[in-house]
């Protein structure tokens, strides 16, 4: 029997909010067992539901939707969420993705991919539209700390260095454990280390790391 992936949908325009709950409802095991575009009754719906997986916009009254992200990480939050938003700019992805958010993917997309993203997303995995993967690579390419970047990889231990190829493929901790046949607890401290040797600030920002290391090892 399927497993089904409960999802909750955070976006102010109605109709488009309407829209999407309709298209997901029983595609690929979801069930959209909650719908709003209030900040307050998304709270109260996060609590009584208990998704697995949060879509919300970017762009929402009265304070932007990675406002109401990080409120709702306060509260207890703690799965993943995906943004899904018109924007194609750099700066906004950069901010979801120091938010917390698992995932950043445009409105114009296929609904067979959106699927696809919420399922990978429960499996722990990042995603991010094709459209803003170099973008995103760039996030951590600019800038002058690159270069220092560069020279920090060189702290990482052997058993690091493992852990950040896997984060580079975007598996979860859990995925990460089992492969190198260790416990969890230890993927989540070695993680803690690399985020703290490479100056980062996310899971996310290490994996865009390795990529952007990766390519220039073949240039």
């Amino acid at each position: 029997m399927e497993t089904l992936i409960k999802v909750m949908l955070v976006d102010d325009h109605t109709l488009f909010r309407k829209g999407l709950a309709e298209l997901l409802e029983g595609r690929g095991g979801i069930q959209v067992v909650g719908a709003t575009g209030h900040p307050e009754e998304a709270s109260r719906l996060l609590k009584e539901q208990q998704p697995d997986v949060l879509v919300m916009d970017l762009n929402m009254p009265p304070h932007g939707g990675l406002s109401l992200l990080r409120s709702l990480q306060e509260q207890g939050w703690s799965g993943p969420t995906l943004v899904l938003t018109v924007s194609d700019a750099e700066d906004d992805l950069a901010n979801a993705m120091r938010s917390g958010a698992r995932g950043y993917l445009l409105k114009d997309m296929e609904p067979d991919d959106l699927v696809d993203a919420i399922q990978r997303a429960v499996r722990g995995e990042t995603v991010v539209a094709p459209a803003m993967t170099l973008k995103l690579v760039n996030l951590l390419q600019t800038g002058p700390k690159s270069a220092v970047r560069e020279n920090l990889l060189g702290q990482l231990t052997g058993r690091e260095r493992e852990i950040l190829d896997h984060l580079a493929q975007g598996l979860s901790n859990k995925a990460i454990a089992r492969a190198l046949d260790i416990s969890h607890d230890t993927v989540k401290l070695h993680v803690r280390h690399i985020l703290s040797k490479l100056n980062l600030t996310s899971r996310v920002e290490a994996a865009v790391f390795a990529v952007e290391q990766k390519m220039g090892s073949q240039r």
